[in-house]
């Protein structure tokens, strides 16, 4: 079973501005799905797309087999999301904010206090449990964001930009509790400009590239794929590859350092 597939994906703004056109796009259930692309290509669309956070112009969506309606709700159960710039109620703690998560998604008071112990100290943000989100640093807003995106368990977590700001030392956690994830079954669709981190982590990418996805391929065979009549690599790694696709700018150098 895939656990998202897209069909014929639109997304048009006001002025006939085309974020997205006629994307397909199936992810299987259990996968780490790399969703990758420049600035301005699609991928924020299509995250809040799948994540039922804008309207569609056309397309169709299917969470676990079944087709999402614009406007249900019941399935955000099963979804976690952190967004490239979350939102808050950033006058309550770290603690009052996952606890208030928790009973969202209707865990129970003791269940829900302990996951909120266990994530504060995973993540390294126990010693700022009772400050208020809004004087936390971006790093540190990051990490309650993806906290509050654990706490329930999700069958599918939709990560965009999850690395943005994270410390060394807790990147590696958090590539340690996402690859544990989808080990027990749990599917993981991100977005990153770290494409060593995606190459690493994903079993499956995909480019997009001004709306449109142009090139899809497990992680495995990036390399294989690619090589040349002589069978040697064309690309070292995905950036290399990312590079050709999407790198076509005529003229990359600043004038006075030719």
């Amino acid at each position: 079973m895939n656990a998202i597939e897209i069909s014929g994906f639109m997304k048009r703004y006001r002025g006939d501005k085309i974020a997205v056109q006629n994307l397909n796009l199936n992810v299987p259930q259990g996968s780490f799905f790399g969703f990758v692309g420049p600035n301005g290509a699609g991928k924020t669309t299509t995250v809040n797309y799948i994540a039922g956070l804008i309207r569609k112009s056309s397309g169709t969506l299917k969470l676990f087999g079944e087709t999402i309606k614009e406007g249900a709700f019941e399935h955000k159960r099963r979804i976690g999301l952190v967004l490239e710039k979350p939102l808050y109620l950033d006058r309550l703690t770290g603690q009052e904010y996952l606890q208030l998560v928790g009973q969202l998604y209707g865990l129970g008071r003791n269940m829900t206090t302990d996951r909120t112990d266990e994530l504060l100290a995973l993540l390294d943000i126990n010693d700022s449990r009772n400050k208020q989100i809004r004087f936390y640093s971006a790093g540190m807003k990051k990490k309650i964001s993806l906290a509050g995106a654990l706490i329930h368990d999700p069958d599918l977590l939709i990560l965009d930009e999850p690395f943005e700001g994270i410390d060394a030392v807790s990147s590696k956690t958090i590539r340690n509790i996402l690859e544990k994830m989808t080990h027990k079954g749990r599917t993981i669709f991100m977005t990153s400009h770290m494409l060593s981190v995606v190459e690493k982590l994903c079993g499956e990418v995909a480019i997009i590239n001004k709306g449109i996805i142009v090139f899809v391929s497990p992680s495995s065979k990036i390399r294989e794929t690619f090589k040349d009549d002589k069978m040697t690599e064309r690309y070292r790694d995905l950036e290399d590859l990312f590079i050709s696709i999407v790198g076509d700018k005529e003229n990359d150098m600043l004038s006075w350092l030719e």
